[in-house]
């Protein structure tokens, strides 16, 4: 079973978030603003990527990464929908590393590494459809509710009353998909975090908040088809 030789300390988050860009080679004319945002040849590329696995793992090799794709080193997430809107796989990164590397990494990790589903299977291929995030505009929180909804993700960190560290991340669709207020989703964020106390709000003294935006696309597996237009995908081993 073919995966990435992974060796570094960036934390993986099974979860839905989006984070910030910068570029790593020169733009090449490329319009600053296109660097940071994701775009239909982002998803394609990583239908590109479980499409090739998934005909042989044995013999699989990395598609090359698209010239309409910038190079830049950029925090991301990858997530897979199966049926519209049922969550089949999300992991991402808020490293800093080359798009080329990170975008199919997280894109084989989230189809078949993430422990909350079975791997994805070939017949479910013509189902789903592909979301990858770009994390932008990284910024401190004057304080844990210095944010707004269905704007912003934010990261979390605190202690308890034992010293003990927490941490924590919703990207910025989530509060506002489960319509929650500020409160709520704090709430939710701690829990998720591993804390266990009776009020979460006894650790908002030593919470510390950093708000990110995101640039997010989605493309179904129908879309993918008709971008690639029946034209054969090409290889290049890993490096």
């Amino acid at each position: 079973f073919f995966f990435f030789n992974d060796t570094a300390t960036t934390e993986i988050y099974t979860e839905q978030i989006v984070g910030s860009v910068r570029c790593v080679q020169e733009t090449g004319g490329i319009n600053a603003e296109y660097m940071g945002k994701s775009t239909a040849e982002h998803c394609a590329y990583c239908f590109d990527i479980i499409y090739s696995f998934l005909q042989d793992s044995e013999k699989f090799v990395i598609p090359e990464l698209p010239q309409s794709i910038p190079k830049v080193a950029s925090p991301l997430f990858v997530t897979w929908h199966i049926y519209g809107d049922d969550l089949r796989g999300c992991i991402g990164t808020f490293g800093h590393e080359d798009i080329g590397k990170n975008l199919p990494r997280y894109a084989l990790y989230s189809a078949f590494k993430d422990t909350r589903f079975d791997p994805i299977s070939k017949k479910e291929l013509p189902h789903l459809s592909c979301a990858v995030s770009l994390l932008i505009n990284f910024k401190k929180a004057q304080d844990p509710f210095d944010w707004e909804i269905g704007q912003h993700g934010i990261n979390i960190d605190f202690k308890d009353k034992n010293g003990n560290e927490y941490g924590g991340t919703f990207l910025p669709e989530v509060a506002k998909e489960q319509g929650w207020d500020k409160d709520t989703t704090l709430e939710h964020l701690v829990k998720k975090a591993g804390y266990r106390g009776k009020n979460w709000r006894d650790v908002l003294n030593t919470m510390t908040v950093e708000t990110y935006e995101s640039s997010k696309f989605e493309l179904t597996f129908e879309e993918y088809k008709k971008m690639r237009g029946g034209t054969s995908v090409s290889y290049t081993h890993l490096t």
